[in-house]
């Protein structure tokens, strides 16, 4: 498995993927804090904050993510080298987790530069060091989460087509619908009694819960259940399609 994840990371660094990843997500969440005049640019608004990147990262990640994984497993069936990685000793679910600890690592890898923004917002703080550090940590771990999660749709919608556009725009749909869906049912008020509860199904209830800087095991269950769930998917869809 471990041969597995090096082959991905390679692959990604080796071409221009990785290297694009990084360049877009921090172009664009660059442009916005200090660029673009609006609520999150740090300069206009003018206070050391940083709720703007998270807010924009997340955006940033529903597209940039499904870019990244739709070629994990439709370009392997697409070439016919789907055959050969299944000969290799892996079970189906080695298979699965390399390639989404890969496309993770990536992520991960694009999260780590912007630690150039807090620091420069720490220094530029009246006085020096006056920004909420247990906020920014909370949402940083909340926005990796939220890549993870988008990263193992991502991954499953990748199993179940051929083709890497139809993967691509499936992993968008599904990430959006699980970020922002159920926060639009539950503000229809259809549901009474169990609006609550469908709001708390959706992934943005808990990331915004982590961003206030208090990571609840709670949250970090559900994260971790979502991310199970569509990588069982995963091994589902590759061990029935593999028939």
């Amino acid at each position: 498995m471990w041969a597995l994840f090096l082959k991905e990371i390679r692959s990604f660094l080796s071409s221009l993927t990785g290297y694009m990843v990084i360049i877009i997500f921090l172009a664009i969440t660059g442009l916005f804090l200090w660029v673009i005049p609006s609520e999150s640019n740090i300069l206009d608004y003018g206070y050391a904050n940083l709720d703007g990147l998270f807010i924009i990262g997340s955006f940033v990640f529903l597209f940039l993510v499904p870019a990244v994984t739709m070629r994990s497993f439709a370009d392997e069936r697409k070439s016919g080298t789907i055959e050969l990685l299944f000969t290799r000793p892996l079970s189906d679910f080695q298979i699965v987790w390399a390639k989404y600890l890969a496309a993770v690592t990536l992520v991960l890898f694009s999260l780590i530069p912007t630690l150039v923004y807090y620091i420069t917002v720490y220094r530029l703080g009246i006085p020096s060091g006056n920004i909420d550090s247990g906020g920014f940590w909370g949402s940083f771990i909340g926005l990796f989460l939220l890549g993870a999660v988008f990263t193992s749709i991502g991954i499953f919608s990748s199993s179940i087509s051929d083709n890497p556009v139809v993967s691509f725009v499936l992993a968008v749909v599904v990430s959006a619908f699980m970020y922002l869906g159920f926060e639009f049912i539950y503000s229809l008020e259809w549901f009474g009694s169990i609006d609550l509860f469908i709001k708390s199904l959706g992934i943005s209830d808990h990331y915004s819960s982590i961003s206030r800087g208090v990571v609840d095991t709670r949250d970090l269950i559900y994260f971790f259940s979502i991310i199970g769930l569509f990588l069982f998917l995963t091994k589902f869809s590759l061990s029935v399609r593999k028939w």
